[in-house]
């Protein structure tokens, strides 16, 4: 990563976080489109979501870390990998790149380029969903970057693939991909009003896996 100047970091995160919100909220289009069955739109907006994380994290992980999440680079910059200034940038390229990826999909669709959703989702399960979703994520993420550092496109994408299942939530754990989904009224949106509750519980996990994995993980060596 240090090859790379930080303008060339923060455009492959604001593409990455791009490309990814794209196939999250075009699969999920699409997945309406063909199938009135919502196991199977789930289904046809999941696998899309974790093969693209396996192709941006490959690419775009030797350029900038492959973040495209403001809890990772939170994460990162809490651990030292990154300074705060760094952190802000990338946070902000994240949540740029992730509305971009919003009004691309609308645009191969056909759709209004920003139409904000009406999906509900709030409560407290919800919420304790973006916890272990998030706690999860960054679990892995730093599990991965200790233990065998090339296998975290695949680990991650699996996860994400994975967490779409087992939580209520069908986990966002990434605050600029939450964001970019409330300016989407289709399948995978979230009311703008719900994001608050959603991006705390996000951060939330992430800090915890933070603490518990710098734990755990303490004086592991790399076996990879």
């Amino acid at each position: 990563m240090p090859e790379f100047d930080i303008t060339r970091r923060l455009t492959a995160e604001a593409l990455g976080t791009a490309l990814l919100v794209a196939t999250v909220v075009g699969s999920g289009i699409m997945a309406e489109a063909l199938s009135k069955d919502v196991g199977l739109q789930l289904l046809g907006n999941t696998l899309p979501t974790g093969a693209i994380l396996v192709v941006l994290i490959t690419i775009f992980g030797p350029v900038s870390g492959a973040h495209f999440n403001p809890a990772v680079s939170l994460v990162m910059a809490l651990r030292g990998d990154l300074s705060a200034s760094e952190a802000s940038r990338y946070i902000a390229a994240q949540i740029l790149g992730g509305i971009a990826g919003t009004v691309i999909a609308h645009a191969m669709f056909g759709l209004p380029l920003f139409d904000f959703s009406m999906k509900v989702r709030t409560g407290g399960a919800q919420w304790f969903a973006e916890v272990v979703a998030a706690f999860g994520l960054v679990a892995t993420i730093l599990a991965g970057i200790r233990l065998n550092r090339p296998a975290v496109p695949w680990l991650v994408g699996l996860y994400i693939t994975a967490a779409y299942w087992f939580t209520a939530s069908t986990s966002f754990a990434n605050p600029a991909v939450a964001i970019a989904r409330s300016l989407t009224n289709t399948f995978s949106g979230i009311r703008p009003i719900d994001l608050p509750g959603f991006i705390a519980a996000e951060l939330v996990g992430a800090v915890i896996a933070l603490m518990l994995m710098g734990w755990l993980l303490r004086g592991a060596g790399r076996t990879k």
